[in-house]
């Protein structure tokens, strides 16, 4: 019933992912600032885990050029793609692994999936442009990576935290702390 549950959870994350950017992410300047396909993966890795979190991300932006052309494939989609995964294991596994997942452990694992997401783009990037003859500069980097995103950034850090707190007193996703951890497990047993 669990794996029934995740995958549900993991399309929904998707199809919110296919469906966000059509929201907010019409005008390409206001999507590239925004983000609107980071914050369904994120949560996708926060709340169902880390495999579905970076599946979920890997596939979004490659199924989003597919259908609708935008994020454009090469080299923009697959260098998304990898951030987004990247976005998805990382915050999903640090926070499933926090001792205590908590709002504290929640912003560990969201600016960490952040940073390495983004380095994972660049470097993603690099290699995707540099056997054409092209140049991936550190500004080009800075600018997309930080200067335009920081609307996002900004965004998710406020709105994805507020999701998890809302969950969490609805019951519905509560955070826990290793003790109660180890009570449920001794329950079980």
């Amino acid at each position: 019933m669990k794996k029934t549950n995740q995958l549900t959870l993991a399309a929904m994350f998707f199809t919110i992912g296919l469906i966000l950017p059509f929201l907010i992410g019409q005008i390409p300047a206001i999507g590239q600032m925004l983000l609107p396909m980071h914050i369904p993966v994120l949560l996708c890795g926060l709340i169902v885990g880390w495999k579905y979190g970076f599946a979920v991300g890997f596939l979004l932006p490659l199924m989003r050029g597919v259908l609708f052309g935008m994020p454009v494939l090469f080299p923009n989609g697959v260098a998304m793609a990898f951030e987004l995964g990247t976005y998805g294991l990382v915050a999903g596994f640090l926070y499933g692994r926090s001792r205590w997942q908590c709002v504290r452990a929640l912003y560990r694992s969201l600016i960490a999936a952040m940073i390495t997401g983004r380095l994972v783009w660049g470097v993603v990037r690099t290699l995707l442009i540099l056997p054409g003859g092209g140049a991936f500069t550190w500004s080009m980097f800075l600018a997309g990576a930080l200067l335009n995103a920081v609307p996002g950034i900004i965004l998710q850090l406020i709105l994805i935290p507020a999701i998890m707190v809302a969950l969490n007193r609805a019951k519905i996703v509560p955070f826990h702390k290793e003790a109660s951890l180890r009570t449920e497990a001794g329950r079980r047993s």
